[in-house]
């Protein structure tokens, strides 16, 4: 099962270990320093054209996506009740 990321783009649904909303990101310090620090590092994979509504953290990447993080969670969700959890 794969969570839709936006666009052609979709990532191992088992691989998410968050989902994060940009604008609540943008309050948070920690949360700024650790998108800062992989982006400089190269961990993250843009998917949002340029204007991220949210991000996916996984165990390697952290991806931008257009779609806001209330509809990735809420597609997350819609996975894991149709197969009874991973």
């Amino acid at each position: 099962m794969f969570l839709h990321i936006g666009e052609e783009h979709m990532i191992p649904a088992t691989d998410v270990v968050l989902i994060g909303n940009m604008d609540s990101m943008e309050k948070s310090d920690i949360t700024s320093e650790f998108l800062n620090i992989s982006k400089q590092e190269g961990f993250i994979i843009d998917y949002s054209d340029g204007d991220p509504r949210s991000f996916i953290l996984t165990g390697e990447i952290v991806y931008l996506s257009i779609i806001s993080s209330a509809t990735l969670q809420k597609r997350l969700n819609n996975l894991i009740g149709e197969n009874g959890g991973y």
